[in-house]
């Protein structure tokens, strides 16, 4: 779990350092689902009305060179405030709850009863963002710091999608995450899956299924529930 966490931390810290500041999109009238601007607003749009998720999601982590795959499966919980909070509770193979709040990152490993503690400074909300790549992202934020691509309306279960591809303008990142697709629905303009393609051809998929958009989430779901005598282990 170590290991594993500390790579997926160092994707997301590269992915976050592209998200940098810039003004929002404006609005654009158009029709056709395949043309760029007016998904782009549509993504917008939506991600400012969000305020809460709650979903079911299904991480897959494929290393190509040893053709391994392996997946975690769990709940995700976010709510949009003065700061952005995220929980991700994986029940499967082994349980273990994720905690992204202020400027902190935790994980929690029932079977050993410890708390990994994770200094995210400065770049917690930018961590927090890219995480969740396209839920709550001004797409201003993502023109700036990606080539953004239209590349095609995919189904994906029971959603009609949009596919679009981002590309790192910044070589710095481009050495760590070589491109990201985003399979956006054409009916909640959120993504329904993301998938991350690191610079040595590894990739991860992160696949969201029942998702409940603003619906209220009490403050327990932001907490990490420990068992009492639960370890804490600084981590950086």
């Amino acid at each position: 779990m170590r290991r594993s966490f500390h790579t997926w931390m160092r994707v997301l810290l590269a992915g976050a350092l592209a998200l940098t500041l810039a003004p929002p999109v404006s609005a654009r009238k158009g029709k056709h689902p395949t043309d760029l601007t007016q998904i782009l607003s549509d993504m917008n749009e939506a991600s400012k009305r969000l305020k809460t998720i709650s979903a079911n999601l299904e991480y897959t982590k494929v290393t190509v060179l040893v053709d391994d795959k392996s997946s975690q499966s769990g709940q995700l919980f976010f709510r949009k405030g003065k700061t952005t909070e995220i929980r991700i509770d994986f029940q499967k193979p082994e349980s273990k709850t994720l905690l992204l709040k202020k400027n902190k990152g935790e994980v929690y490993l029932p079977r050993i009863n410890q708390i990994q503690e994770y200094d995210l400074g400065q770049k917690s909300g930018l961590v927090q963002q890219f995480l969740l790549l396209g839920f709550g992202t001004d797409t201003g934020d993502l023109k700036k710091a990606y080539n953004v691509k239209y590349l095609k309306e995919e189904d994906l279960g029971e959603d009609t999608t949009v596919l679009l591809e981002l590309v790192p303008r910044k070589s710095n990142v481009a050495t760590q995450i070589a491109k990201i697709q985003i399979w956006v629905s054409e009916d909640s303009w959120l993504p329904a899956q993301q998938k991350f393609f690191e610079s040595g051809g590894d990739y991860t998929i992160a696949r969201y299924s029942g998702l409940k958009v603003n619906r209220p989430l009490p403050a327990s779901a932001f907490e990490l529930n420990a068992a009492p005598g639960a370890k804490r282990v600084k981590m950086n």
